[in-house]
């Protein structure tokens, strides 16, 4: 009696040459990437696409998209990294009510990590033989335009917020506002997110389903049962030389404003994590974060989990987190449903990947823009407690804008 014929692996990984610069192999193919200092993955075409909807289901419905996926398909090759094999990148947007999460599980991954890379293929990917780099073309000009809220009405915001605070309704609440940008051409992704990368190369680079930025921001890495989280909050522009740079990094350090909204994005991370670990230690004392255009105070936490979790049981519990919503959670976002004035959509989200084993990285997507065709919204936030000056809150939005502009402008 014959053996009965086993399909031939439809997900195949393979160890490749160094492909060096990631972003540079991304064709115009339905992009996605999660790439910081050289290292993480690019992929592109589109085995899977779903969208999520919108509830507290979401992340249970992306968990569910990638094992049926892997249920129908079989595996050949290991590498042995975080990353190689079957993986899905997803974006969420940060009010669960608003439409717009999304799940992409690409044909093809090309990865690199620790010196090594590797190139996942999934179902019948069509791979050149020679994965060559490619020249990307420039943006057209852009314009800009007034977005969801005109800058005096979201002053006028921050001052309601404030007040709200002084009131003891809560203690801090973030808002955020939107620039609109149009150009003649069509704006590339790969282009923006190149130009990030070589400017914010700390941050992680994100390419997902238009939405192209990078974000200094951690929300969870999990690999093996070890979990990563960096804790940003308060804020202070770089110096136009290193000792006016130096003086305000002191500042930031000693501003009580500062600290106090630090503190509080680091409580509404330990709160979730300590319960859910065996131990986890957490920096009380936060360093400065320099990126080219700010600097944050930032803190991390490390852990092991008490048990084996799902990488996105824990962003879904995690977020929002202080440091994009507020504190109490729940009175913050109704806030700033009832002040900002625009939906969010998937700005300050969550956004990043998980593979089959339920492993993976993910960051908040901050420093971001939402692309479709030659238009795009640009986002910044900032975080509003007891101190906060209205004018000094705008000042810090236009600070972070600049990531994205110059990205767009070529500066």
């Amino acid at each position: 009696m014959r053996s009965p014929r086993v399909a031939a692996p439809s997900v195949r990984t393979v160890e490749v040459s160094d492909p060096r610069d990631l972003l540079a192999h991304l064709p115009a193919d339905d992009p996605v990437a999660w790439v910081r200092e050289g290292e993480g993955m690019v992929g592109w075409g589109r085995f899977a696409r779903v969208d999520l909807g919108t509830g507290p289901q979401r992340f249970v419905r992306a968990q569910t998209a990638l094992a049926d996926v892997a249920a129908r398909l079989g595996s050949d090759g290991e590498v042995g990294l975080p990353g190689s094999g079957l993986v899905a990148f997803a974006s969420f947007t940060f009010d669960e009510r608003s439409p717009g999460s999304v799940l992409v599980v690409p044909r093809v991954v090309l990865g690199r990590r620790q010196g090594r890379a590797w190139l996942t293929t999934v179902g019948d990917a069509d791979v050149p033989p020679e994965l060559a780099l490619r020249a990307l073309p420039a943006p057209g000009r852009v314009r800009y335009a007034r977005g969801g809220a005109d800058e005096v009405r979201w002053v006028e915001a921050v001052d309601e917020a404030v007040r709200e605070i002084k009131d003891g309704q809560l203690d801090k609440v973030v808002l955020a506002r939107d620039v609109r940008v149009w150009s003649q051409e069509p704006l590339d992704t790969r282009v923006l997110a190149r130009r990030l990368a070589e400017r914010f190369s700390s941050c992680f680079t994100f390419v997902c389903d238009g939405l192209v930025g990078a974000t200094p921001e951690l929300l969870l890495r999990l690999e093996a049962g070890r979990i990563e989280s960096i804790v940003l909050a308060g804020s202070a522009p770089r110096g136009a030389d290193a000792a006016s740079d130096q003086r305000l990094g002191q500042a930031l350090l000693a501003s009580s404003k500062d600290r106090q909204e630090h503190e509080l994005a680091v409580a509404s991370v330990r709160d979730v994590l300590a319960g859910r670990c065996v131990q986890l230690s957490v920096d009380h004392t936060p360093r400065l974060l320099r990126l080219a255009n700010v600097a944050h105070l930032a803190s991390t936490a490390h852990g092991t989990l008490t048990d084996d979790r799902h990488v996105l049981d824990l962003v879904a519990a995690l977020h929002p987190t202080a440091a994009v919503c507020g504190t109490p959670r729940a009175a913050a976002l109704e806030r700033i449903r009832a002040l900002e004035g625009m939906d969010r959509g998937r700005y300050s989200g969550p956004v990043g990947w998980f593979d089959a084993d339920g492993d993976g990285e993910w960051g908040i997507a901050l420093r971001c823009a939402q692309v479709h065709g030659s238009r795009a919204r640009l986002f910044a936030g900032a975080g509003i407690v007891d101190g906060s000056l209205p004018e000094a809150e705008l000042e810090e939005t236009r600070l972070k804008l600049r990531a994205m502009q110059s990205a767009l402008d070529g500066r």
